[in-house]
């Protein structure tokens, strides 16, 4: 999003206004403007998550046993060919000899993301499965 820059007041108890600022001072950041917008898009991202609406982007990250391989393999590609029209790209890696890794890159409709990470976290085998979602603000 690009475009006219809008002005508002922000009425915030003291105390927090000079923690933020320490922390903008730690981290090397000097802009409070920069690191709120920041935080906007964050919440905006959360909310189109939340209630499912709009365009979203971000991955998936699933952990799982390599031993089950075969049948959560098979499961994990029918998901994904089922979900295809919301997926980028994947990439699978070997962690140890018993577990492996997939990390799947996604644009699409949130809701539509949502029943793919849902479909994925049912698969037996699937040990852990996270996501990191963003919109495009």
């Amino acid at each position: 999003m690009t475009g006219k820059l809008a002005r508002f007041g922000v009425a915030v108890p003291q105390e927090i206004v000079d923690e933020f600022d320490q922390h903008l001072r730690q981290s090397g950041k000097s802009n409070r403007s920069d690191v709120l917008r920041q935080l906007m898009r964050s919440f905006i991202s959360e909310e189109r998550w939340r209630d499912e609406t709009g365009e979203v982007y971000g991955t998936i990250t699933m952990m799982y046993g390599h031993h089950q391989f075969s049948t959560t393999n098979k499961e994990l590609t029918l998901a994904q060919h089922d979900h295809g029209d919301v997926i980028v790209c994947s990439t699978h890696v070997h962690i140890t000899h018993d577990t492996c890794m997939e990390c799947i890159v996604l644009r699409g409709e949130s809701q539509k993301i949502k029943m793919l990470v849902d479909a994925l976290g049912k698969i037996r085998g699937v040990k852990n499965i996270s996501t990191s979602i963003f919109a495009g603000v």
